[in-house]
């Protein structure tokens, strides 16, 4: 009998002993259920969150600064995420550099006792605008700036902006593809399918995020949530007030849109609805967004943006921005605060950990999707991709298809190759940075030709005519210049210069001195002079000013690649774009959009000359 109870019991330990291992983190984690890439990824999201602990989950929540990414934060606070800060990174970061940084930065996370990977995060507008050589679209394609961004090490790029931007007053509002919300809506779908990769036919349900796994894809963010192209006045960060009718209608379709094409995460706008900041609206991120509209991706907070939902009450902020449904925290520099603030709001029952698991298994099953625990890593082979020849023709043909002719007088256009002798003008002909805009290189963008590599409208017109042209450049031409040249032909290139954001923000939209003086100038004095406009958004053009212009070319935003420009004002290609916004004639119309009642614009929306 005592025999019978000793082999019982014997059994009993080891058993005790397998069940204790099974769930031991510390003795189970190499054969762990999370990191076997056949299990289902719910099963992978269960077994990993039940080995985590309350700093671990946080610390997946949390995205910080890579000026504070070191070795000791990434182990001591379990951090799962990082932005990129574009101002601050060296010109001289070749792709290999980005590639030994991004990696080391994940082997500190991998590390871990977990060995979570780490998400590393990129501002993309246009292109992968922060990095050196990148091609600069005048969109962005998103085949080619995933491609880009992979091959700096980067696996999730803050893109598309799918806002609806209905006031050009608003500086943001080049981001935004379109007034209307079926070309918004049009794009979005797109720009998803080439971040992402197209789902599958038969792939799981509505709301799940998808991301293809391999070397060409990134995860993707739509941007910004919700009304943030609606705002009164324009007015970045502003209030949008309107009915719940309009904004479902015209700002809410393009989410519907990217919810269904996978989109791995939507980022909140710093902006209000009818009073509520966006950040804080629980109705519309959790009631909507997540349970309507079945998003189950994650959402993130934009830079600092819980901070602003109070001001002077930081505990309340961050209570009223998880609250609301906030699952990934934009907390660069002030890390440290919020995981103590949102551990103490866990612990005292403040913030249930219901909320807590939910955000960090939106986080996981982005991570899974796109097998990033299984391919932690940068190739650096992928380097090769970083302004490629092919991206640069790509974006060549983006630009000759994006401009939109608007007058041609005689007509005018094309002008000749050969024998011409020809004046080129303005802030913006010879000056790259002006061209590409803002989010390029620097947040707010810059002046010059030295910020990255590509084509100056000015170079392109050299290499275009024939060497029988003469062409000569002045930024601003003298009277006595332009009467003793004896020109055939001029082209004046002026246009707003870069900005960002709320820098942008502008009231009156006229354009930009010397722009004026020079159009005035030189338009009065050569018989035949073209005006390319480059800028974010229809500008103000008085009727005396549009009287002295024979040709006008709207070039918007054009990038890197201004040989595009070229193709069109010399005829080697022809003129095919269209408004994608209502060309207002006087600010004090605005908002003015298609389908408005009172719509009387200087080109209507969809104008464009062949």
């Amino acid at each position: 009998m005592a025999s019978t109870l000793f082999s019982l019991l014997a059994i009993f330990i080891i058993v005790m002993a397998e069940f204790v291992a099974g769930h031991d983190p510390e003795v189970s984690a190499a054969t762990a259920a999370y990191k076997d890439p056949s299990k289902p990824i719910r099963v992978r999201i269960n077994d990993l969150m039940e080995r985590m602990s309350l700093s671990e989950k946080i610390g997946q929540m949390t995205q910080i600064d890579r000026s504070r990414a070191t070795t000791d934060v990434m182990s001591n606070y379990c951090i799962g995420n990082q932005p990129k800060p574009g101002d601050r990174t060296p010109h001289n970061f070749s792709s290999r550099k980005w590639i030994m940084t991004i990696n080391k930065l994940q082997e500190a996370a991998l590390a871990t006792r977990l060995g979570i990977p780490m998400l590393y995060a990129i501002d993309a507008v246009h292109g992968h605008n922060y990095a050196y050589r990148s091609t600069i679209f005048p969109h962005n394609i998103g085949a080619a700036t995933a491609l880009e961004a992979r091959a700096t090490g980067v696996r999730y790029v803050f893109s598309p902006t799918i806002a609806v931007c209905r006031d050009p007053r608003w500086g943001r509002c080049y981001e935004s593809y379109s007034e209307d919300p079926a070309l918004v809506k049009l794009m979005t779908e797109t720009m998803i399918a080439g971040l992402e990769g197209d789902i599958p036919p038969n792939y799981s349900i509505k709301g799940v995020p998808f991301v293809e796994t391999g070397q060409t894809k990134v995860a993707a963010c739509a941007k910004h949530f919700v009304g943030d192209g609606g705002t009164s006045g324009g007015v970045d960060r502003g209030n949008a007030e309107m009915p719940w009718k309009e904004l479902a209608a015209v700002h809410l379709p393009p989410y519907s849109t990217a919810i269904l094409k996978g989109v791995a995460s939507v980022m909140l706008s710093y902006s209000s609805w009818n009073g509520q900041k966006m950040h804080a609206n629980r109705r519309l991120v959790t009631g909507l967004l997540k349970t309507r509209l079945k998003f189950r991706g994650f959402v993130i907070s934009d830079f600092e943006g819980i901070d602003k939902i109070k001001d002077a009450n930081y505990s309340y902020s961050v209570e009223a921005g998880i609250s609301a449904g906030i699952d990934m925290v934009m907390a660069p520099y002030k890390f440290r605060r919020f995981i103590r603030t949102l551990t103490y709001q866990v612990e005292k029952g403040i913030i249930p950990m219901t909320r807590i698991d939910d955000a960090v298994a939106r986080i996981l099953r982005v991570k899974f999707t796109m097998g990033l625990f299984e391919n932690p890593y940068a190739d650096v082979e992928m380097g090769r991709q970083l302004g490629s020849q092919e991206h640069r023709e790509l974006a060549r043909e983006a630009v000759r298809k994006s401009l939109v002719l608007l007058k041609n007088d005689g007509p005018l256009l094309p002008l000749p190759k050969y024998g011409a002798k020809i004046l080129v003008a303005g802030t913006h002909a010879n000056n790259l940075g002006y061209q590409c805009g803002g989010w390029t290189m620097q947040w707010q963008g810059q002046s010059g030709n030295n910020i990255t590599q590509g084509t100056t409208i000015l170079s392109a017109i050299a290499s275009t005519v024939d060497p029988s042209t003469e062409v000569l450049y002045s930024v601003d031409p003298s009277a006595e210049l332009i009467e003793l040249g004896n020109f055939s032909h001029a082209i004046v290139v002026v246009g707003e210069v870069p900005y960002a954001e709320f820098d942008g923000d502008n009231g009156n939209l006229t354009i930009p001195e010397p722009g004026l003086t020079t159009i005035s100038n030189v338009c009065d004095r050569v018989i035949s002079c073209v005006v390319v406009l480059v800028s974010g958004r229809p500008l103000v053009l008085e009727p005396h000013l549009l009287s002295k212009i024979h040709s006008l070319v709207a070039a918007w935003l054009p990038g890197t690649e201004g040989q595009g420009v070229a193709d069109l004002l010399f005829g080697d290609w022809p003129f095919t774009g269209r408004l994608p916004r209502t060309w207002f004639k006087r600010v004090d119309q605005l908002p003015m959009n298609v389908g408005d009642r009172n719509y009387l614009p200087l080109f209507p929306f969809g104008f464009g000359l062949t």
